[in-house]
């Protein structure tokens, strides 16, 4: 571009701007003589200043000389990158130009630059914007190839980015003049866009030089542009893990793009008109996402190794569709259309696979096989639309397009998996695919309908119903969508048929076991189609008869072997004959059904003859289920050939045979191969001289084995002997227990484990105490030599011997014997060496199968590790001293082992529980422990002091608390005591048997809460110093605490035993100091005012969390917690209800939390339209606290009790029920914080009830003061008080009243009367169901409508919402059933002159249909008549009458009240088909009266 003169002009060589700038430049010009010195040019220019005294003129001819030199020897080119005087130094051609003001170096570089730009461009005759573009455009190009001779990048090193961002200032300045135009230099960029980084684009776009969508748009090839963007988005992927600095760009990068591309490319309504929006952007930005997502999904099928580039370009882009991406548009639809398109483009990614490989092959498409990038990519996805979308979606995508079979299963076991209200929804796109594939017998939609429903059972019953039970509840009744019918049969076993060469031998087992339901003309389709199957079933060499009984069909596993199955069958049959004490259906079913099985496999695996030992207890022996040890002598053992008592098998064995379930021969044979096998056991225990039985023989071998072992392992020299000793050992421990040679594999089944009576068979428990006395006697002889440390793999493998055989259960058990039951009396060695063995147990945690507890464990096994932390409570003093005990030698043990191994090693041999235990105990017991730790390191951690006779516990606990090794641990994620496992550990504790007195207990609490929790940070499992943080956690987990089925108390006692647990109470306490500090102290800083307070939102949160619905199991379940959730509010200060006025005026006490936990949760428990005395009572002592320190006490009562009547009538009704003993106590705390009379609002209270006794009492009535809904409520409240038997006289006094009142009172005894069937101690039935019909005689009788009562919604404004908010929604829903238990009181006459009469009764028929399917009706009727009521009538009665009374009132309603018939014959379906001909004909009879006429014939 610039002239370049001199030999050396084709050479790139820097500007002259920063030669002459330059202080240090080489001489431009040589000294007199040869050799001379050459002197600068600045030095040139200053001597010619001296020398020459120039006047004005000649200063500026010389300037405008010096600029015409400086123009036509620029390198343009050079000069746009080197504008920038070096760090510190000045331009000398500032001083030249006399440029001394602030901005001045930039100000000239821009006006030089500029003057350059627009001489060059005159000369060659182009705009100078053009031109200016073309030069940015170079420079942009020569930065971007600094480095070429890298590998393909898409980021700028350090050095570019500071060169670019000089290019960038020059560009922004020659914007600012209107010399750059940006058109063209887009254009410039296309013809080198091999040259670009995708980073220097992205800065033109981040600095407003040109925006992304300018520059992709400027280009007429939108293919190439594709295909360029595809490609460095993939590098920019490779690269998102490079060092920090490129690392945060390449996010930022990517970001941006993916951004771009999802607004612009998922626009809603893009307008194509002219040019408002380009249509070339949405086209580059959606191809460029498909392509990215493409290329991932095909190298995803192709495998990647991890941390390979391609894994983690692929791991990138699917971190895209993380919801934070796109935070800046998510208020805009674009997102989730993009994700919405992506699921298409992901269901439909190369379609190859066929229905038959997709039938084969979808079991290797389960969630747990996905791949995890895969699986990862679905959830992100599900995060952004609801289930009913995602189902939705992938309905469509499934009816008009062809679909990846292996993208779209596994999306559906994801779905089903990860989302729980999806699963419901697959179930029920299932049902509509059946349906439709029935009714227009179509193929496809069969085909999808088993495939979708087969996946969804591969994850189990938790997310699906399991195969077999869909099959059968799909098409095994006459509901099923074959309908019975010959066609959709014909239709159905074709398909079956077509599927048979390629099912897997499981789903034919199914079809064959439970078969569809098939009418008795139609059985040769189905017996056709189990010929066929059973055909297929022998060539894969798998049989129908030699199932076993408890054969898991929806299992697509391998098929066991039938002698595995049969022994597996014979284990189950026993467990279930032990909990029922009958002979197990399946055993029975296989008895007639399958008789093959039973007789060749099932019998033979139950009737194998044994020998069994027998126990006489000595006089003092224990009992294993009391805990105490068993003492098992020589003498006391004898041997029969059958238990003295039958134990379950043998019971079983008898029970089969009574029943003639077992061949006399077969049994016959039985018997005599057990006399057999115990002749010689017999002879031995009349104490004859005979050789030591099958039985003693093993048990001396084995401790003879064991005594060798420990020879091994103290004699330093025998090391190398000791894997074969233990060889011998693992064969002894074989013979001791009896285990053959097929039995000695690793058990993979959960290990079935009851703590509180834990069970051992005597030869089980003999071989088990040799174990663990040898154990812990090797480990105190090694000790005694050598550390742990030094000590060889000895250890190791002797717990690897016990774990690889059956003896695992029967050492967990007799641990937990020792430790939970028998732990006082256990020595110090026996301690330490089972704190070794539970140290070696969790080094082999890998190879152990899990532990489960019992019924009040979790749902999921315990890792063998975890259970120790079940072992060792820590509720008393001496549990709490066992703990610590064991928890110093487990620990020391483990630090010394293990010291030289790395750190992984050291927290999988620990248990985190048995740390935190640790921690527990040594803050509550060493008061040192609870100053900073002073880090100590003692020559090891104290191992060696533990193996002394006589142990100082304390002493070691301290020295260990000290090791500079612990406090590490104890940092350790995982291993921290957090704030809420101390307050689960000590509310454990039982006070009564605490090592700490009261005073000292409260001390430690305050201090573990004030001192170390609250002010430790979160991350430390502290609070962060929010002292709301600690209240809401102690809730929550005090809450579980009482709700866990070992603590709670069924009692409805609210004095706060909470869950039976009395330490409860000290910690309660804390919780109230803290709750009174809360609301004492300051605002948290950033904390508005109106705040939820956190006790709400605890019990929002816990509900929220329970399982929703109308069955008694889940609303039984809800009042559990909500009266935990009672009980808490009641325990803490009135002030919770009722907070701190509000900021505005007038301020009024903020009650909004407690009035919206009242209607929708305690409403909803609520009896007869009121809440019980102790929460009304807690709630205005807390208005009247709150109303005494406003200032003006009478105006705050009046403003929250106003609001009550909108917001929360319960809480009115509630006192009217409770005014006799609320209102002295109202008046007494009222005298204490004003002398004025009771507010007016209170007193409005007292009117209404003084309204309800003078109605009572037939004295002169006054006017109802208003509201009427309340006087309605205090009356409804007085009647029931007053119990009496009719009240037709004292309603008549309430003539002159106002309507309001009467249909109001209607109301509350309909509440009454639903509520005397649902509280057994509540009014009678009849009385209310009399009290109801006198109210409604007299609306009746004053023609005043009521019908209005029945249609109550939300929506409804004034008296309707309020009545709503009083009455339970259960209630609500039970209001058919009070319509027609008035049946017999309506006027039917003028009913059916209403309006609405026709739509109100049909409406309560149909819901009280509805109610019936449901059971709600019959619980009802079942605690009424639970209660000794005398219950009118029955469900099924209660309906007859009002079908009958319908189907007698329809023909006689005018033709008004038909206006809604359409919306009626709709609802009303296939509930009641005559009532809705009734309908039907009466509205055709009405709009053509010629044709419904009787014909006259005469």
């Amino acid at each position: 571009m610039g002239r370049q003169r001199g030999p050396d002009a084709g050479i790139r060589r820097p500007g002259l701007v920063r030669d002459m700038s330059a202080s240090q430049a080489r001489a431009a010009v040589s000294g007199p003589g040869p050799g001379g010195l050459r002197r600068s040019w600045a030095e040139l220019l200053e001597g010619r200043v001296r020398r020459q005294k120039l006047g004005p003129e000649g200063e500026q001819k010389v300037k405008e000389s010096a600029l015409r030199l400086l123009r036509s020897h620029l390198n343009l080119g050079d000069l746009v990158l080197e504008v920038e005087a070096p760090p510190g130094k000045q331009l000398c051609l500032s001083r030249w130009f006399d440029c001394d003001s602030p901005g001045a170096h930039s100000d000239l570089s821009c006006s030089l630059i500029g003057s350059a730009l627009r001489d060059r461009a005159a000369r060659l005759g182009v705009p100078v914007a053009v031109l200016s573009s073309q030069v940015v455009a170079c420079g942009l190009v020569r930065v971007c190839e600094a480095d070429a001779g890298l590998p393909p990048q898409v980021l700028l090193s350090p050095e570019q980015r500071k060169k670019l961002s000089s290019l960038f200032e020059v560009a922004e300045n020659l914007s600012a003049q209107n010399m750059f135009s940006r058109l063209s230099f887009c254009q410039e960029l296309w013809k080198v866009q091999n040259s670009l980084l995708l980073e220097a684009v992205w800065r033109l776009h981040v600095q407003k030089i040109v925006s992304l969508q300018e520059l992709l748009e400027s280009r007429a090839d939108p293919c190439a542009v594709v295909a360029w963007l595809s490609r460095d988005l993939r590098l920019l992927c490779e690269q998102t893990e490079a060092p920090p600095p490129h690392a945060a760009v390449a996010r930022a990068v990517l970001a941006d793009f993916v951004q771009m591309f999802v607004l612009r490319g998922f626009q809603k309504n893009a307008d194509v008109r002219g040019n408002v929006e380009p249509e070339r952007m949405p086209q580059v930005a959606v191809a460029v996402l498909e392509r990215m997502l493409a290329s991932a999904l095909e190298a995803l099928a192709a495998g990647m190794q991890e941390g390979s580039p391609a894994h983690k370009a692929v791991s990138c882009w699917f971190g895209i569709f993380s919801g934070h991406m796109y935070r800046s548009i998510i208020s805009t639809e674009s997102p989730k259309r993009f994700f919405c398109h992506t699921l298409t483009q992901i269901l439909t990614h190369k379609p190859v696979l066929k229905v038959s490989d997709a039938i084969q092959m979808q079991r290797d498409w389960s969630f747990a096989r996905t791949p995890p990038l895969l699986s990862g990519l679905y959830r992100r996805l599900f995060v952004i639309l609801s289930p009913e979308e995602l189902v939705g979606h992938l309905q469509e995508v499934l009816e008009t397009q062809e679909v990846n079979w292996q993208h779209m299963l596994s999306c559906v076991s994801t779905l089903v998996t990860c989302l729980p209200d999806a699963q419901q929804l697959v179930a029920g796109w299932v049902a509509r695919l059946l349906a439709r594939a029935f009714e227009s017998c179509d193929l496809d939609s069969m085909v999808s309908a088993f495939l979708v429903a087969r996946q969804a059972a591969l994850e189990g019953p938790a997310a699906f119903p399991s195969y077999a039970a869909w099959f059968q509840a799909t098409f095994g009744s006459t509901r099923g969508f074959h309908g019975c019918s010959r066609k959709g049969l014909v239709f159905l076993f074709k398909f079956l048929s077509d599927l048979v060469p390629f099912e897997a031998p499981r789903y034919l087992q199914v079809h064959v076991l439970h078969p569809p339901l098939v009418p008795g003309k139609y059985r040769t389709l189905l017996s056709d189609y189990v010929a066929l199957a059973r055909t297929r079933l022998a060539d894969l060499k798998v049989s129908i008869e030699n199932m076993g009984l408890y054969e898991d069909l929806s299992s697509v596993g391998d098929i066991m072997e039938p002698h595995s199955r049969a022994a597996r069958d014979v284990e189950k049959a026993i467990v279930v004959f032990e909990h029922t004490g009958k002979i197990p259906v399946a055993v029975l079913e296989a008895s007639i059904f399958r008789r093959s099985y039973y007789l060749s496999h099932f019998l033979p695996a139950l009737l194998t003859p044994r020998v069994v030992r027998t126990r006489l207890h000595e006089p003092g022996a224990g009992s294993a289920e009391h805990g105490a040890p068993v003492r098992v002598s020589p003498e006391s053992c004898v041997f029969s050939q059958l238990p003295r008592v039958p134990d379950s098998r043998e019971a079983l064995v008898e029970s089969l045979r009574r029943a003639d379930k077992i061949p006399p021969s077969l049994y016959s044979t039985y018997r005599q191969a057990c006399c057999t096998a115990g002749e010689k056991p017999e002879d031995a225990a009349l104490g004859r001289e005979v050789e030591p039985s099958c039985a003693e023989e093993p048990l001396g071998l084995l401790t003879a084995a064991l005594q060798e072992l420990r020879a091994s392992v103290m004699a330093p020299t025998r090391h190398d002997a000791l894997e074969a000793q233990m060889a011998v050992v693992s064969d002894r421990l074989c013979s001791a227990l009896g285990l053959g040679e097929d039995s000695v594999g690793v058990e993979e089944a959960p290990v079935q484990l009851s703590i509180r009576a834990p069970e051992l068979r005597p030869r089980e428990q003999r071989v088990v105490d040799l174990v663990l006395t040898s154990f812990c006697q090797n480990l105190m002889a090694a000790s005694s030599l050598s550390p742990p440390d030094r000590q060889g793999p000895w250890a190791s493998r002797f717990v690897r011997t016990l774990c690889g055989r059956r003896l695992l259960p029967a050492v967990l058990a007799r641990l937990c014997q020792l430790l939970r039951h028998q732990g006082p009396s256990l020595g110090a060695s026996h301690v330490l060496g089972l704190a070794a063995l539970a140290v070696h147990l969790g080094e082999s945690r890998s190879a152990l199968p899990e532990v489960c507890v019992g019924p009040s464990a979790p749902a999921r096994g315990l890792p063998v590790p975890q259970l120790f932390d079940s072992l060792l409570p820590c509720g008393t003093r001496e549990s709490s001293a066992l703990c610590l005990k064991f928890c110093t030698a487990a620990i020391s043990y483990s630090l010394c082992k293990f010291s030289s191994q790395s750190h992984d090693v050291l927290l999988s041999c620990l248990s985190p529980g048995l740390i935190k235990k640790f921690q527990f105990i040594m803050f509550r017991w060493f008061s040192e422990a609870r100053d900073p730790p002073s880090w100590e390191d003692p020559a090891g951690p104290p191992w060696r002091p533990l193996c002394l006779p006589a142990v100082d516990w304390q002493r070691a606990a301290l020295c260990l608390w000290k090791q500079r090794t612990l406090q590490e641990l104890l940092k350790q994620e995982g291993f921290q005591l957090t704030y809420r496992d101390w307050l689960q550990l000590e509310l454990e504790v039982q006070p009564e048997a605490d090592s700490l007195s009261d005073t000292e207990r409260q001390e430690f609490q305050q201090w573990a809460i004030h001192q170390h929790f609250l002010p430790a940070p979160s991350g430390a499992g502290g609070c962060d110093g929010d002292l709301e943080v600690a209240c809401t956690t102690l809730v929550d987990v005090l809450m579980d605490v009482c709700q866990s089925s070992k603590n709670y108390d069924h009692s409805q006692n609210s004095d706060l035993v909470l869950g039976g647990c009395t330490g409860n109470r000290d910690i309660f306490s804390r919780l109230q100091e803290m709750a009174a500090d809360l609301e004492q102290g300051p605002a948290p800083p950033g904390h508005a005012v109106a705040r939820e307070h956190f006790l709400f939102g605890v019990f929002r949160r816990r509900l929220q969390a329970l399982a929703g619905g109308w069955d008694v199991a889940s609303r039984l379940q809800r009042q559990r917690e909500l009266l935990t959730c009672k009980r808490v509010l009641l325990g803490l200060p009135p002030s919770v209800l009722v907070g701190g006025p509000r900021a505005e005026q007038p301020a009024d006490p903020n009650c909004d939390d407690f009035f919206h936990w009242v209607n929708s949760e305690l409403r909803n428990v609520s009896h007869g339209g009121a809440l019980t005395h102790d929460v009304t009572a807690h709630f205005f002592r807390g208005l009247l606290n709150a109303c005494a320190r406003s200032r003006d006490p009478s105006l705050a009562a009046d403003l929250t009790l106003t609001a009550c009547q909108t917001q929360c009538p319960l809480l009115l009704t509630s006192a009217l029920l409770w005014w006799p003993c609320l209102e002295p106590e109202l008046h007494r705390r009222w005298g204490r914080c004003s002398r004025s009379p009771l507010p007016a609002q209170l007193r409005r209270l007292q009117e209404a009830q003084h309204f309800a006794g003078s109605v009572l009492s037939r004295l002169v009535v006054p006017p109802a003061p208003g509201p009427a809904w309340l006087c309605a409520a205090a009356l409804h409240f007085a009647i029931r008080r007053a119990r009496k038997e009719s009240i037709g006289r004292e309603l008549g006094q309430l003539d002159g009243q106002g309507e309001e009142l009467l249909v109001s009172l209607f109301f509350f005894s309909l509440m009454g009367l639903l509520s005397s069937h649902l509280t057994p101690q509540a009014v009678s039935s009849p009385k209310a169901l009399d009290i109801c019909a006198e109210v409604l005689g007299r609306l009746q009788g004053r023609r005043i409508s009521w019908l209005p009562l029945f249609q109550l919604t939300e929506a409804d404004a004034g008296l309707g919402r309020t009545l709503l908010r009083v009455a339970p929604d259960h209630q609500v829903r039970l209001l058919p059933v009070a319509f027609y238990s008035l049946l017999s009181y309506f006027d039917e006459d003028a009913l059916l002159q209403e309006d609405a009469f026709l739509h109100v009764a049909v409406n309560m028929y149909l819901k009280l249909i509805g109610l019936f399917v449901a059971g709600e009706t019959g619980t009802l009727w079942t605690v009424a008549c639970g209660g000794e009521l005398r219950a009118q009538g029955d469900p099924v009665s209660l309906i007859t009458d009002a079908r009958l009374f319908l189907l007698r009132a329809i023909p006689r309603c005018p033709k008004r009240s038909f206006s809604h018939v359409a919306e009626l014959l709709a609802a009303s379906g296939d509930c009641d088909p005559d009532v809705s001909a009734a309908l039907l004909h009466r509205q055709q009879a009405l709009l053509h009266p010629d044709l419904h006429q009787e014909p006259r014939l005469f």
